[in-house]
């Protein structure tokens, strides 16, 4: 390693971080991911110059985002998100690539590619840290949290789909071809999946959940790294394979042992949540162009622009094609959790400057945007939320757009 010591900070950054949720909490609920950037972004070399990033940081920080894509591809339920519902998300986002790719054109003064990074941008849902929020408030499994989830993981796989298209760097009908070649093999393991374990695995599974052996574990490590190899010998976003590899995990795990199934991938995210993802997000601080944001008066006050614009162009959408049984308020939650955003927006504006197509100042005004949008978007919608949940303890009666039944599948 060159900087040894950046990877000590690193982790220590991540130690501190929960600590400094839970000093916090008390007065204000910040999330965790706020905190780890704004520390990676102290100890990085624009403001302390305690740590510097070298290949094998930025390699596990690669890791780290790809196991957060992961994370959030095993939690969809796809026998729950179906339906109206699934329709409904799956015309939201294609909306939002409408509007922000226009948006874009006006950005970017009509540079094509450069419309399409920051159009691309805006329509991303940051479901891997909006999911485990849920999850923490117990709502991830009732209706709202199944509806999050659909609208959610369309706005995690269309960015994707569309960066692999549009910003990779070759024809169109080549990219589309490649990613047709890579669906069909993932649909050819869906099928796989769905096939009913041998006996032996299930067993295997179960007896070495606690020895050495940790088969079901490294299972899921050889299919994720399987997957993440495969979508980059198809020359695709490596986010792709993460997120099919988490679908194809749920599938086979919960086919073989729910219970077994749960407590494996229980290690996995103590994995990933404990060590590969906040090394993710304390990266992203240490590497945030701070200079360039600060500098430029005009990237300074795009930041507030951009965060007005993903809540209209992704937002927007949502709110408008949110399932009817949803009452107001939880439309407009629902808006604002699929408005939250920042890997995605991280991954999409690393691609637009290293091809040269995006300048460090829109960049890190995008980024800027993005960290505003985890901090501020989802306190808003858990309150809105808890004030709703609060009416409804006073004996409220259900407002205009609200069903008294969940959605029929």
């Amino acid at each position: 390693m060159t900087h040894p010591g950046t990877l000590i900070l690193i982790l220590a950054a991540a130690v501190l971080a929960p600590l400094l949720v839970h000093v916090t909490g008390r007065r204000v609920r910040v999330p965790l991911v706020i905190f780890e950037i704004a520390l990676g972004i102290l100890i990085g070399p624009q403001v302390l110059g305690w740590a510097h990033p070298d290949d094998v940081v930025d390699t596990l920080a690669d890791l780290g985002l790809s196991m957060l894509i992961f994370l959030a591809g095993y939690e969809i339920e796809f026998a729950a998100v179906r339906g109206d519902t699934l329709r409904r998300s799956l015309w939201a986002w294609p909306v939002s690539l409408v509007l922000g790719i226009g948006l874009g054109f006006l950005i970017s003064e009509g540079e094509v590619f450069e419309a399409f990074v920051v159009g691309t941008a805006l329509t991303s849902t940051a479901l891997g840290t909006i999911l485990p929020m849920l999850r923490d408030r117990g709502e991830l499994d009732g209706r709202f949290g199944t509806v999050v989830s659909a609208f959610g993981a369309v706005g995690e796989f269309g960015p994707v789909v569309a960066m692999a298209l549009l910003l990779s760097g070759r024809r169109p009908a080549e990219s589309a071809a490649l990613l047709i070649a890579f669906g069909a093999i993932t649909a050819a393991a869906v099928f796989w999946a769905l096939r009913p374990r041998p006996a032996w695995f299930g067993q295997l599974t179960e007896r070495t959940l606690h020895s050495s052996g940790q088969f079901a574990v490294r299972f899921v490590m050889l299919l994720l790294a399987c997957m993440l190899g495969l979508a980059e010998v198809f020359g695709l976003d490596v986010l792709l394979g993460a997120f099919a590899a988490g679908v194809l995990t749920r599938l086979v795990l919960h086919r073989t042992d729910p219970a077994s199934s749960e407590e494996a991938l229980g290690k996995v995210e103590a994995m990933g949540f404990g060590f590969l993802v906040p090394l993710f997000y304390v990266v992203t601080g240490i590497e945030f162009d701070l200079d360039a944001l600060i500098d430029n008066p005009v990237a300074l006050l795009l930041m507030p622009v951009f965060l007005l614009l993903c809540l209209l162009v992704r937002g927007g959408p949502v709110y408008v094609l949110a399932p009817k049984d949803l009452h107001r308020t939880d439309r407009l939650a629902l808006a604002l959790f699929a408005s939250t955003c920042l890997p995605l927006v991280v991954a999409i504006t690393t691609i637009g400057v290293d091809q040269k197509i995006l300048g460090t100042e829109l960049a890190a005004a995008l980024v800027g945007a993005a960290m505003i949008s985890v901090l501020v978007l989802p306190l808003l919608a858990t309150r809105l939320r808890a004030t709703r949940a609060g009416a409804d303890r006073d004996g409220s009666r259900p407002g205009p757009g609200e069903a008294e039944d969940a959605e029929a599948w």
